[in-house]
């Protein structure tokens, strides 16, 4: 298949794409991109996003907002990397990796994903595990599972809400905490009730 050539500013929208996701979990609106890329018109934004889905760089989604399903190569760098989806708000009760909850596409060092285990990039939310190293607006590396070991961080599905928190069995009671020097957040006590979507593995800080 012949390599398809991006144009400067093709390049240029990608960039701004994936800036945008990575502060905010969310890809721009046409109106929002054509602010950060100068233009005066949507129009113009319009055609690039366009020639960006021809080339297989972006594609709508169900909601008509935007994925990024393909990302700039570096030729300047010879890491080893792999795609792993970056998830944006999760709707209540849905699967953290179902397809409406992929915003994009990101390369992750083999070095921190091994096979065969699958992983997503989650959006940390809140200061309930500061004390942990994760913080509001750090992406999270996760290994997705249904189990965890005690002590482990997990993603978890508690009544149609995604939360992270540290993982504690013992007596057949479950007990979530947080890792906060916020003194408000409480431990979350469970019997099985609840459902493991996958153990942290990895926090990357928010450097916007």
């Amino acid at each position: 298949m012949k390599k398809q050539q991006l144009t400067h500013k093709e390049s240029e929208a990608i960039r701004q794409i994936r800036s945008f996701l990575m502060r905010y979990g969310r890809a721009p609106s046409v109106r929002k991109l054509m602010s950060v890329m100068g233009y005066r018109s949507p129009r113009s934004t319009a055609v690039i996003i366009n020639q960006l889905i021809r080339k297989g760089f972006l594609r709508r989604k169900p909601d008509d907002s935007l994925q990024l399903i393909k990302n700039l190569k570096d030729d300047k760098t010879h890491a080893q990397t792999v795609e792993i989806p970056l998830v944006g708000e999760v709707a209540c009760g849905t699967m953290v990796l179902a397809e409406e909850n992929i915003e994009a596409m990101i390369p992750v060092s083999t070095k921190l994903v091994r096979p065969p285990h699958k992983y997503f990039l989650l959006k940390a939310h809140g200061d309930s595990m500061n004390k942990a190293n994760i913080n509001d607006g750090d992406l999270i590396l996760v290994r997705q599972q249904l189990s965890a070991e005690n002590n482990d961080v997990v993603v978890a599905l508690i009544d149609d809400e995604t939360t992270i928190k540290e993982f504690h069995f013992s007596n057949e009671a479950i007990v979530l905490k947080p890792r906060s020097k916020n003194k408000q957040h409480r431990p979350i006590i469970l019997t099985r009730d609840f459902q493991i979507q996958g153990v942290v593995v990895k926090s990357i800080p928010n450097l916007y």
